[in-house]
């Protein structure tokens, strides 16, 4: 049985082009189809919407009011479907992303910048926090996707793998003493240490490892980013734990130098966790790929 939108899409091109032959021809309906939906519809309603005339068809005064309602509806139909082509073509839009402050400049930066080249339409939305707040926000659906580290355990969400890590103890000139040295864990402890925020999981991670080896490394210093801990190090207030990746300058200026210690430190790995029941924008999946 036709529904009422395909018979007020029939009346819409009826007094649009004031002929049955050309409504069916735009609808590539037969003009018996037309006339049979104008029919139904004139009864469904109680109305007489058409005067028939040799010449085509005109509307009658209760055919004039619901054409002023339906083109406005036909109307934003157009407009809906224009905005959807958009989208799917990535000409408007948005990305809302989640992830630390390192995250963002050390590893999402040049992404986001090829994506917004790639992509100018799509405004950026980024939205920092800890881990815990990042999932807080996906789940709230303030955001399409997270970038952190791993592990996460939540049957809710799907996390993939994207970079690897590698944490280490760097310092600056005024410990270049340790420079050709390899350090126990006690020999380390016997110097200031800087460490990331407690709710870290660079944080949670090197704490673990510690405790495994009999240890408890206590900070003399704890700070809120990643930018500071670089600082810290170079100015000489300690020896700070902080990705090898996001040091890679600072290493090759030799404005810090890596702890080498006598026990191996674990990598960690980044993860890009989406919500396993909703479905990705474009924007989202499009991002996505140019990651990985």
């Amino acid at each position: 049985m036709t529904n009422n939108y395909e018979l007020y899409k029939v009346f819409y091109w009826a007094a649009k082009t004031g002929s049955l032959s050309q409504a069916a021809k735009s609808l590539y309906l037969t003009q018996p189809s037309v006339s049979h939906a104008i029919k139904q519809l004139e009864d469904s309603l109680g109305l007489t919407l058409f005067y028939r005339t040799s010449k085509g068809v005109t509307l009658t005064q209760e055919g004039t009011v619901l054409y002023s309602y339906i083109e406005q509806s036909q109307m934003l139909i157009t407009l809906a479907e224009e905005k959807m082509s958009a989208l799917k073509n990535l000409d408007s839009g948005e990305l809302r992303i989640g992830g630390s402050d390192s995250l963002f400049k050390h590893f999402l930066l040049p992404y986001l910048e090829r994506f917004h080249r790639t992509y100018p339409g799509i405004r950026l939305h980024l939205n920092h926090g800890t881990t815990p707040e990042i999932i807080t926000f996906l789940k709230e659906g303030r955001i399409d996707m997270g970038v952190v580290r791993m592990p996460i355990v939540d049957t809710q969400l799907t996390v993939k793998e994207s970079l690897q890590l590698q944490d280490c103890f760097v310092a600056g000139a005024a410990f270049s003493g340790l420079k050709d040295r390899v350090l126990s864990m006690e020999e380390l402890l016997e110097y200031p240490i800087i460490l990331f925020s407690r709710n870290s999981r660079a944080r949670m991670a090197i704490t673990e490892l510690f405790r495994g080896y009999g240890h408890k490394i206590k900070p003399g210093i704890e700070v809120g980013s990643v930018d500071l801990l670089i600082e810290f190090a170079r100015k000489g207030l300690g020896i700070s734990y902080v990705a090898r990746e996001f040091i890679a300058r600072e290493l090759a200026d030799g404005s810090l130098f890596e702890i080498r210690l006598d026990v191996q430190l674990p990598p960690s790995h980044v993860g890009i966790m989406t919500l396993r029941s909703v479905p990705l924008s474009s924007s989202a999946s499009k991002f996505i790929e140019l990651i990985q």
